[in-house]
């Protein structure tokens, strides 16, 4: 069998690994992104690792990075490889019918979630800002629909409720290397059917967007913390500090959890007051008290902040960031311009 693949950053790169090490000889070109595309495109959450090429360099793959895999000259080069069958990993564009019909087996598809849930380019980002407790990977043929196409495969993993886009991006990628590489072996064995999906289950996962990250201190703090998880590590969730008296500086929000105080008096949403609470390990001697950051969201809900980065500084904990501050209660974070 002639296996092209079809994929650009971290999520592909596994995959790509895997189909050179089940299926030696049979792997005869990589279609990835243009080099100046690679993980800089405008509104992209690509994730950049070791590098499509430099896999394929490796391995004497030939490789080719038309601008537009639909166009007249996109076509003419994905046809000269001659492939029987074209594997896909955040390939990063629509295929239109005309590349459809140059593989003999079609087109075949590692998407991360459990289809017919998040469709789209964002699947990972997309079910944990939403709150799912589960998601997976599905293998899929590829059809003129955006993610329609019949299941050949399956499987789930349970979402960390700590983990963020990126983690599970990650975690997820090997899992559909084997999950495909299997499929492949069910392929070359003979002709394989799979189930179709349903339509009423469908939910979307648009491609997340820079402006996205905007966080919004009137939701409740569960929403809050999925939606800071959801953000890394690209668009990054973001908000501005309003001091009295200071210049707005603009703050990435990395790592936040609920807080499940309830003597904090209602105020603003976005209202910052400070904390100070024991951390470290009894059995280490290290037990000392540290300072946090702790935010009125919506519903009377608060959220305290762990990680963040102000505009032009490097990551920090919340306690650096307070005794680099002298942060006083009563700060505000929100939008760039306050109501």
């Amino acid at each position: 069998m002639r296996i092209v693949m079809m994929g650009t950053g971290t999520f592909a790169e596994p995959t790509f690994l895997k189909l050179l090490e089940a299926f030696p000889g049979e792997v005869v070109g990589l279609v990835t992104q243009p080099d100046r595309d690679v993980g800089r495109r405008s509104g992209s959450s690509r994730q950049t690792g070791v590098g499509m090429g430099t896999i394929a360099k490796a391995h004497n793959i030939p490789v080719i990075q038309p601008a537009s895999i639909n166009s007249d000259e996109g076509i003419a080069l994905l046809a000269a490889l001659n492939p029987d069958l074209c594997v896909v990993a955040a390939y990063g564009q629509i295929f239109k019918a005309a590349v459809l019909a140059v593989p003999k087996l079609g087109f075949v598809n590692v998407h991360a979630s459990l289809l017919p849930k998040y469709r789209g380019a964002a699947p990972v980002a997309h079910a944990i800002l939403n709150g799912e407790t589960e998601t997976g990977v599905t293998i899929f043929r590829i059809t003129t629909g955006i993610d329609t196409g019949e299941m050949l495969a399956k499987a789930s993993v349970t979402i960390g409720e700590q983990e963020t886009t990126g983690e599970l991006e990650a975690r997820l990628a090997p899992i559909g290397a084997d999950l495909i590489a299997s499929v492949i072996q069910r392929m070359k064995a003979g002709p394989i059917t799979g189930e179709a999906q349903n339509p009423n289950a469908v939910s979307k996962a648009p491609k997340i967007m820079k402006d996205s990250g905007q966080i919004d201190w009137s939701k409740a703090a569960e929403v809050l913390v999925d939606h800071i998880r959801s953000m890394q590590p690209w668009p990054t969730a973001f908000t501005f500090l309003h001091r009295h008296g200071k210049m707005l500086m603009r703050v990435i929000i990395s790592r936040a959890e609920v807080w499940r105080a309830t003597d904090s008096q209602p105020s603003a949403t976005g209202t910052i007051s400070v904390i100070a609470a024991t951390v470290g390990s009894l059995g280490c001697n290290k037990i000392k008290s540290e300072q946090f950051i702790v935010v009125e969201a919506g519903n009377g809900t608060n959220v305290i902040v762990q990680e963040l980065q102000p505009a032009g500084k490097k990551l920090m904990t919340s306690s650096e960031f307070i005794r680099g501050q002298r942060l006083p209660d009563g700060h505000r974070f929100g939008p760039e311009h306050l109501s």
